[in-house]
Parts: C-alpha cells; sequence; structure tokens
C-alpha cells in the first residue's frame, strides 16, 4: 500500500501537470480553465457533501465525500502554488499547542 503522503505528493504532481493540460481532455484541466471561482465552488460543494455523508451511518461514503474534499484542496492549492509541505508544515507548528492558543495567536 502506497503511504499517504506519497499519495498525496504523487497527486499534487498531476494536479501541477494538468494546469497544462487540454481542459477538453481533463476534469482538472477543465477546472483551472474556468477560473478560481469554479474551483472554490467545488470545495465548497465537496464540504457541504462531506458534512451530509457525516450525519448518515454510511462509513464509506464519508471516507468518499473526504477523499473529494481533499482532492478538490489540493487542485485548489496546486492553483494557488501552495504546497502540501507548506500546509504539513503549519500544521507541524501547530502541535504541541493548545488549540485555542494556537488560535489566538494567529496574526491577522
Amino acid at each position: 500500500m502506497t503511504a499517504p503522503q506519497d499519495v498525496l505528493a504523487q497527486l499534487y504532481a498531476t494536479l501541477l501537470e494538468r494546469k497544462q493540460a487540454d481542459p477538453k481532455s481533463s476534469y482538472v484541466a477543465s477546472l483551472y480553465a474556468k477560473g478560481l471561482d469554479s474551483i472554490l465552488k467545488k470545495v465548497g460543494e465537496e464540504a457541504t457533501e462531506t458534512v451530509i455523508a457525516a450525519k448518515g451511518a454510511d462509513r464509506g461514503a464519508l471516507i468518499r465525500e473526504l477523499a473529494d474534499l481533499w482532492f478538490h484542496s489540493l487542485v485548489l492549492m496546486a492553483a494557488k502554488d501552495i504546497t502540501p509541505a507548506e500546509v504539513g508544515a503549519e500544521l507541524a507548528g501547530r502541535m504541541g499547542r493548545s488549540g485555542l492558543d494556537e488560535k489566538a495567536a494567529r496574526t491577522r
């Protein structure tokens, strides 16, 4: 089985490649071609579907919706040139800290 971090890295690399692809040949390329609003709409839709699935009893449905949410979040990250390593570093910096303290310390 491929390690989760390897899956994310491989997927992110593919998403970057899709920036140059023909929108008629790739779903992701078509999202990039439609622009940021279309990508944001998909992230929002997937977030809502994840919440709905979480309210249900079907664990598999929740896993699938979480995968869709992660996927579209990675599409957004690639569109904005934010790497998984950057997000990972942000999360790592929060480890060992109270969530309340971390949130209060954020700069706006």
